[in-house]
């Protein structure tokens, strides 16, 4: 199976602070990769310096190989493997929605609270497609709608975000985020604000579209619970540094580094002793 995206040795500081320190990853055609981690590894800035995100604050040194598919937009086409962080911001844009797309945190702000969500969703078709009218973009959007399960798509196309429950939100999110048939998606934190149900809803939701259209994904977790069931392959990050990558099946049942074992000993399960205190993840 070729290689879609390879990180290799990427740094990030923002003024002194190093907030990733030389990590390396790959992440193959079809493949779920999970990156998880505590609150401040520096999984979600890995991601927004994949996207080309983050900011004239932030100094990103390594690389970031992007391969090409053979078919595309002709513009992009040649060389087929690019490094993203030596691209232009024309260049980034023409790939972030069509190539590569991203679930953000937070289903309950990350929407347009003044735009109806039909909107929001077709403009990430009408970005990538401009010959489109904007009927053929609204067509494009409900089916996207549908493809998520929002009942009702057509007539509820002229609804806002308000209008919707936190799933449904997040059921819009990765509509705009798979409108175009990206190869790869990044999804961060996508069922962080979701009761226990609703988010086993969208992992099953997730699962089912990945395998349908066959995409590579990137899923961000600091559950490595919730990881386990979307990813074939897990890579544990700490303090910048990735300190453990393997098959998610041997990671979670016998795991060589000690901080993931602490993380794993952290996660409460109907046989944990209520009385004493969580395993301390450090």
């Amino acid at each position: 199976m070729p290689a879609l995206l390879e990180i290799v040795d990427l740094r990030i500081h923002f003024g002194a602070a190093e907030a990733v320190r030389g990590i390396s990853l790959q992440l193959k055609e079809g493949e779920v990769l999970g990156l998880v981690g505590e609150s401040g590894s520096g999984k979600s800035v890995t991601a927004l310096a994949v996207m080309g995100l983050l900011g004239a604050s932030a100094r990103v040194n390594g690389r970031i190989l992007w391969h090409r598919a053979e078919t595309g937009n002709p513009s992009l086409r040649n060389p087929s493997v690019i490094d993203l962080l030596q691209q232009t911001e024309g260049a980034l844009r023409a790939l972030r929605g069509s190539e590569i797309a991203m679930i953000f945190q937070e289903p309950m702000t990350a929407l347009n609270p003044v735009m109806t969500i039909g909107r929001q969703v077709a403009e990430g078709a009408e970005a990538h497609f401009p010959s489109w009218t904007g009927r053929e973009a609204k067509q494009k959007a409900i089916a996207a709608l549908e493809a998520v399960a929002i009942a009702d798509a057509a007539q509820r196309y002229n609804d806002y975000p308000h209008q919707f429950s936190g799933g449904q939100r997040q059921r819009i999110l990765i509509a705009m985020a798979l409108i175009n048939r990206p190869r790869l998606l990044i999804a961060d934190e996508p069922t962080t604000a979701l009761d226990v149900t609703v988010q086993a809803q969208v992992l099953e939701l997730l699962r089912q579209l990945q395998r349908q259209h066959e995409l590579a994904m990137l899923f961000i977790s600091h559950d490595l619970a919730v990881v386990g069931q979307v990813a074939s392959r897990v890579a544990v990050m700490r303090a910048g540094e990735v300190v453990e990558t393997g098959p998610a099946a041997r990671l979670l049942t016998a795991p060589q580094h000690p901080y993931t074992r602490s993380l794993l000993a952290a996660v409460p399960t109907l046989r944990t002793d209520r009385s004493k205190p969580l395993a301390m993840v450090g």
